[in-house]
Order: C-alpha cells, then sequence, then structure tokens
C-alpha cells in the first residue's frame, strides 16, 4: 500500500500497484505524515511492503492485511491510552513493535518494556533499515514453528487465522483442523477413514460422505484457479500438495 498527500492534516490510503503478497508487510502508525512520508519510502525501496495509517485505522488494516513489523511514530507525545492499545495488538498478533522516538523522550521507554526496539528522530537510513530488517528476521525465526506457508497460504497456528494472500479464509472450526492436519503432512495420503478418526474421533458415526462434504468446502475457500493446495487421491483419500516451505 501506498500513502497520498495529507488532506486537511489526516492521512489518505490508496491501493498499491504490483505489490507482491510474498512481501514482508511493515505498518506504520503515524498522524504525522510530514515525518514518515520519507520513511515509507525509504522502508518499501529496502523491498519491504510499507504503508501508513493513522490509530483509528489499526485494526481494520491489521485484520484486512497482517503486517510483520509495527513502527510506531513517538516522536512527538504519544497518549498513553494509544501505547496501551498498540501493546494490546503486539500480545494479539504476536507481532514486534518498534518506536519512532526524539532524543528527550529515551527515559520514557522504561514504562514500555514490551516494545522490541527503538530509533531516535531525526533517524540515519541505514540504521532505519538494518533495524527494520533484524527484527523482521528475529520474528520470522522465533515464529517459524508456528506459521505454515505454501504458495500464498499462511496457516497461523497460534491465532488459528488462515489467509490467502492476505486474505483471510473463514473457516468452520472442523474445515480448520483438516487443514492443519493435512499441511503438517505434506504429500501424505490420508484416507476418508483415517480423517475421520482423526477429527471427527472414532466414536462418530457419519459415512465417508461428511468428509468429501467438508473438504470441497474448504477447497472452496482457500482455492481458485491460481491455488490448488488439496488433491483428491482416487479411490483413496486426500493430500496436501508436497512442496518447500518459503
Amino acid at each position: 500500500m501506498s500513502v497520498s498527500a495529507v488532506n486537511s492534516g489526516k492521512i489518505q490510503l490508496k491501493t498499491p500497484v504490483n505489490v507482491s503478497s510474498a512481501m514482508e508487510r511493515v505498518l506504520i502508525i503515524s498522524q504525522d505524515a510530514e515525518i514518515t512520508d520519507s520513511m515509507q519510502r525509504e522502508i518499501s525501496h529496502s523491498g519491504y511492503d510499507c504503508v501508513i495509517v493513522p490509530m483509528d485505522d489499526v485494526q481494520t488494516v491489521i485484520n484486512r492485511q497482517p503486517p510483520h513489523l509495527i513502527l510506531v511514530d513517538s516522536s512527538r507525545q504519544l497518549d498513553t491510552s494509544v501505547w496501551e492499545s498498540i501493546l494490546d495488538l503486539k500480545k494479539q498478533k504476536k507481532l514486534p513493535v518498534m518506536a519512532l522516538i526524539a532524543a528527550e523522550n529515551i527515559a520514557g521507554l522504561d514504562d514500555y518494556p514490551e516494545i522490541d526496539d527503538f530509533i531516535i528522530y531525526p533517524y540515519d537510513e541505514t540504521e532505519l533499515f538494518q533495524r527494520v530488517k533484524r527484527l523482521l528476521l528475529k520474528n520470522g525465526e522465533s515464529n517459524s514453528d508456528e506459521i505454515i506457508r505454501c504458495d500464498g497460504l499462511t496457516i497461523d497456528l497460534v491465532t488459528c487465522e488462515v489467509t490467502v494472500d492476505g486474505k483471510k479464509a473463514d473457516l468452520t472450526y472442523k474445515e480448520y483442523e483438516l487443514l492443519k492436519l493435512m499441511s503438517g503432512h505434506r504429500g501424505r495420503v490420508f484416507t476418508r477413514e483415517a480423517l475421520l478418526d482423526k477429527i471427527w474421533g472414532y466414536d462418530y458415526y457419519g459415512g465417508d460422505r461428511t468428509v468429501d462434504v467438508h473438504m470441497r468446502r474448504l477447497r472452496s475457500k482457500i482455492e481458485d484457479a491460481s491455488h490448488t493446495y488439496i488433491e483428491t487421491v482416487r479411490n483413496i483419500g486426500y493430500r496436501f500438495i508436497k512442496g518447500d516451505q518459503p
């Protein structure tokens, strides 16, 4: 996403052109585009998808397209309630948070030990890039066992959220459990009987058609002409495509 001109002090968002879904996303929270416009351009030029949003729009943007890092412009005084909201998002989404602060406000960081890193305004471009890169790498390593990825599909095992190219897929509990089981055993063929036992339990009296119905609904929510994740193995069952983790 990119940021248009500031009108009457309110930051306006517009849809990006040709932004890769594979890019790591940096979300800048700011009410002052004069400070963060150049920061957004520099982070974008470094190869990341970067967007600036005012605090009021943060939850909507995160739900629509979850970022990998939150960068908060607190170079001016930031209300305590705003910081609390940001740190709540950090906890819920398991996101690293970086703060842009004025030199005279460094002592105030003691009140927010949850902040992962900070940079002083005015900042050095090289330092900004290195700090952003470091946090993204560190967070990616810590979450590597908690996220399953395959060709645009992302399964967050902590939040139980599933997205395809950044768009959330609204799955039922059984659909999610089927997807989690199969994606965790790529290439393995599961018979319908095995899926019934593992997802519905041994005492479930439904037939094989239960699996077929749920699998059809699941695939309709995560697959399209450009994405195929689950294959039908004739007369046997289903398997998740075998591919490498990106």
